[in-house]
């Protein structure tokens, strides 16, 4: 039998549905709309196709939503002076600097220097270190996305063995922290590890976040394994596909995400969530 496909759509629409309601309550009762602010330098196509998607998003959840184009030749230090303004600007609750940063800004010290209180990205190292030793922090959305999944697909992760393929700072060792924080035994591999098949193969569930198309085949995984498939890749013929060799998968995996409609639509609205829950932090002294 074919795996069950995952609508990341549908859950992502939920969740949105969800953040909408919650701003209007916090609106009405603070007379406050939650602010999110995207700054988006160059013309990366793949990037204005996402700041696109995330100020659609926000204003349909009812924020005050922002963005800001700047040249691609913008030195380091403009940029770091409008995060430093957008900071101390109490009408933004969420900052989002949108990667990747031309070759000239070094992106560490952008991240750095957005306000943790703010970094609905998730990305500043004090959220990052507020998740590694389980403190309250912002979750990095796409990892946020894969768990939010997980939970609306129930399934079980304590003493599953889970296996994250990929070591990024934005996907791969946060989503192995939030796995282990729900009681799973994580391995964590990457394109360099050695006989990667087995290593996969014995993943009850298997994030797939290493940027390769369709590098994981169906003999890669365990019958029945969930697979959630990160990937955004397009393969030889132009068509957009995940991590994942998706038909092959689909018979041997017991739940599936697809690309698209899995998880992108996912990371998107966690952000929403992220710059909501900022904005009632905020107005309770947070």
């Amino acid at each position: 039998m074919p795996a069950k496909l995952i609508d990341g759509k549908a859950i992502a629409a939920s969740v949105r549905a969800q953040v909408k309601e919650k701003v209007a309550a916090f609106t009405a009762r603070t007379g406050v709309r939650p602010g999110l602010t995207v700054v988006l330098v160059g013309e990366n196509p793949a990037s204005q196709v996402y700041v696109r998607h995330k100020g659609k998003a926000a204003s349909e959840a009812g924020f005050l939503s922002r963005q800001i184009d700047l040249p691609e030749s913008t030195p380091e230090s403009e940029l770091l002076d409008l995060v430093a303004r957008l900071n101390a600007d109490d009408t933004v609750h969420g900052i989002l600097v949108q990667l990747p940063l031309p070759k000239q800004i070094e992106e560490s010290k952008v991240i750095e220097a957005v306000d943790p209180a703010k970094d609905v990205d998730g990305f500043h190292p004090v959220n990052a270190g507020r998740l590694f030793t389980g403190g309250s922090s912002f979750l990095p959305c796409t990892p946020y996305g894969i768990l939010t999944m997980l939970d609306h697909e129930k399934v079980e992760l304590k003493g599953k063995h889970a296996v994250v393929v990929g070591r990024s700072n934005i996907v791969g060792k946060p989503a192995a922290i939030l796995l282990l924080s729900r009681h799973a035994t994580v391995t964590i591999c990457h394109s360099r590890t050695i006989d990667l098949p087995s290593v996969v193969r014995a993943g009850d569930v298997v994030v797939a976040a290493v940027g390769r198309a369709e590098m994981i085949r169906g003999s890669w995984i365990k019958p029945g394994a969930v697979v959630i498939d990160v990937g955004m890749n397009r393969n030889a013929a132009g068509k957009l596909c995940g991590d994942v060799a998706f038909d092959e998968a689909r018979e041997v995996a017991g739940l599936l995400s697809p690309v698209p409609g899995g998880v992108g639509p996912m990371t998107i609205a966690m952000l929403m969530q992220n710059t909501c829950e900022a904005a009632i932090r905020r107005a309770a002294g947070g």
